[in-house]
């Protein structure tokens, strides 16, 4: 069962999620807010495994109650589901700690799936938006690839592959036999040897340097 907090403005949303979420028997919404600071307030009572976040809201946005739950609560996973696709809400959002980017026009079935896939460790981000998401990820990134290959252990670059895959930590320690705690050790490893901030930045890097062969299984 994935608990899920709420935290929208708009009544009408709220309820038409409430219809939606409730068509999954492995989904509950165990608590709705209307602003960030509602979803702060609430999150001890509730104990959410993840948080449908709007963004522009009253009191306290979004991307700024994103980066609180982020930094207050690690095992909290944040999925923004929002009508804005401009370019600085979605880099704003991503850098405070969300874990996924949805548009309101998206499908039912789509939604459900991508609170899974929130829940399970991977970062759905709507198709709209993801292309700009990638391109500035990219022209952000000037690490040549003899720079990884010089900087990162081979067991590191294993990793950065994996990660490149969409693979969350557990995914990746159970693929490679080790305890989710080293994988998450590499990937602090990795993030601050490559100078990266988050996860997309390095599958970027993995991606653009062939460490991540997407035709694998």
């Amino acid at each position: 069962m994935i608990r899920i907090l709420v935290c929208d403005d708009q009544d009408l949303v709220c309820e038409g999620l409430k219809g939606i979420l409730s068509t999954d028997p492995e989904l509950k919404i165990v608590g709705i807010a209307n602003d960030g600071a509602d979803a702060l307030d609430m999150i001890p009572a509730c104990q959410p495994d993840l948080v449908l976040m709007d963004l522009k809201m009253p009191v306290m946005n979004g991307v700024q109650a994103t980066r609180q739950i982020c930094q207050q609560y690690s095992g909290i996973k944040v999925l923004v589901l929002t009508t804005y696709d401009a370019d600085e809400w979605v880099f704003d959002a991503i850098r405070a700690g969300a874990r996924g980017y949805l548009l309101k026009d998206t499908p039912r079935d789509r939604l459900i799936a991508a609170i899974k896939e929130t829940a399970a460790g991977k970062t759905p981000v709507d198709p709209t938006v993801a292309g700009r998401l990638f391109a500035h990820v990219t022209q952000q990134v000037t690490a040549p690839d003899t720079t990884i290959t010089r900087l990162l252990s081979e067991r590191e670059k294993e990793v950065l592959g994996l990660l490149g895959k969409g693979l969350s930590n557990a995914e990746i320690a159970a693929r490679i036999y080790l305890s989710e705690g080293t994988v998450r050790n590499y990937v602090s490893s990795i993030f601050e040897k490559l100078g990266v901030d988050d996860r997309t930045q390095a599958a970027v890097l993995a991606i653009r340097y062939g460490l991540a062969n997407l035709s694998e299984a």
